[in-house]
Formats: C-alpha cells, structure tokens, sequence
C-alpha cells in the first residue's frame, strides 16, 4: 500500500492514476476526480474504490469489505463507488453496472465496453 501524503509533492491526478496503472494497484479515493479520469478522459487504471461519506473509522473496514468481495471485479479494472449503505460497481468489459446494497442486487443494466 501506498499514501499519496508520504509523497513530497503531489504529482497531480493523472500521474497518480498513472503510477498505480503501471504499479498494478488498485486506487483507493474520495476524490471523484479519478472515475472522471477513467471514464470521460480514458486515462488507463487497474481498478477504483471511491469512498463517499464514509467516517475516517470505517474508511479501512469498507476498503477491506470491498476488496474480499469484489478483489477479482477490481482486478479486471472496475470502479466500485460506496457509501455507508450501497455498493455500486460501475461496468467494464468484463461485467455489467450492478448496485448492491446489504446482500441484494439492485439494478444491472450493461455498460458499454471501457478499454484499459
């Protein structure tokens, strides 16, 4: 794992986006910036959590959560949005947009195919 405030100076979000593509690592954020980058801008990446309003003492467990559930899905280059009560999975092109929340499938609708 890495923090991006061990860093010296920021390198700004692509770059970020850029060292955790080439690194293999999927990007942990709260920032929604980086799903833009990866969907509007096309910017390469491995894999997105994106954290929303979730306290600081849950963000670990949720990450945790997240990645024993949906590790493979995030391997594959998904982009998995949660807040305290839901789980969405934006699609690749291996897997369709699916909303979980608790245990229940929500909604599943198929995506367009998004390169990596």
């Amino acid at each position: 794992m890495i923090w991006g405030g061990d860093w010296e100076t920021d390198p700004g979000d692509v770059e970020i986006l850029s060292i955790a593509k080439s690194e293999e690592r999927v990007l942990i954020t709260l920032d929604k910036d980086f799903c833009e980058l990866a969907i509007v801008r096309r910017i390469p990446y491995c894999g997105i959590i994106r954290l929303v309003n979730i306290s600081a003492k849950n963000q670990g467990k949720m990450c945790m959560k997240i990645l024993e559930r949906f590790g493979g899905e995030l391997e594959k280059g998904a982009i998995v949005t949660c807040d305290e009560k839901r789980i969405r999975i934006n699609g690749s092109l291996f897997f369709p947009l699916v909303t979980v929340y608790g245990n229940h499938l929500l909604a599943e609708t198929t995506m367009p195919p998004h390169p990596h």
